[in-house]
């Protein structure tokens, strides 16, 4: 099972409260692991405008803004462009699939000071991690669902819609979800 490029949605009662309410773009998944980007809690008193200071970046009038996101627990200083698969970087670039990309490097945040980056993009200060199997154990723990990712839901979304869409485009309604697992 190979769940790049796909969801995760966070179930009632998961247990770790860094995670409640996340939905996770999963950038890569191999029999060595997971690594993802939580794509709906927006970092706290971060904007991007700021961070691009700190970098000595220069932005352009004609330049978007980007929200920040805290990305995970893991690196939580490293930032991670997850962006359209419209942009190829400077070989830096990790796509993920034809509508996904992810890009890890300065060149990127330059490019969208610059006005000419991605069309849609999300910076994520850290990032979710599991190790051999872990992502796998807590799926069948029911710590999470799964399903397709689309650039709407995961860039045009509003942050605190996002985990509700998510679970609706699986016909799932969240009022109707509980935090003890069963086995039929």
């Amino acid at each position: 099972m190979n769940l790049a490029g796909k969801l995760l949605i966070a179930m009632p009662g998961m247990g770790d409260p860094r995670f409640e309410h996340s939905v996770i773009y999963l950038c890569a998944h191999s029999p060595e692991g997971a690594m993802g980007l939580v794509v709906n809690k927006p970092a706290p008193d971060l904007r991007f405008d700021q961070l691009l200071d700190q970098l000595g970046i220069a932005r352009q009038n004609t330049a978007r803004d980007i929200c920040v996101h805290f990305g995970g627990p893991v690196e939580h200083v490293r930032g991670f462009v997850l962006h359209s698969g419209d942009y190829g970087g400077n070989g830096g670039t990790m796509k993920v699939d034809q509508h996904f990309g992810m890009t890890a490097t300065v060149d990127i945040l330059q490019a969208i000071a610059d006005g000419i980056g991605p069309e849609a993009s999300l910076l994520a200060l850290g990032y979710a991690g599991w190790g051999p199997g872990q992502l796998e154990a807590e799926i069948l723990a029911n710590g999470w669902l799964t399903c397709d990712a689309t650039e709407d839901l995961v860039f045009a979304a509003p942050d605190g819609r996002k985990w509700e869409r998510a679970l609706r485009s699986l016909g799932v309604d969240p009022v109707s979800l509980s935090a003890a697992a069963g086995r039929a």
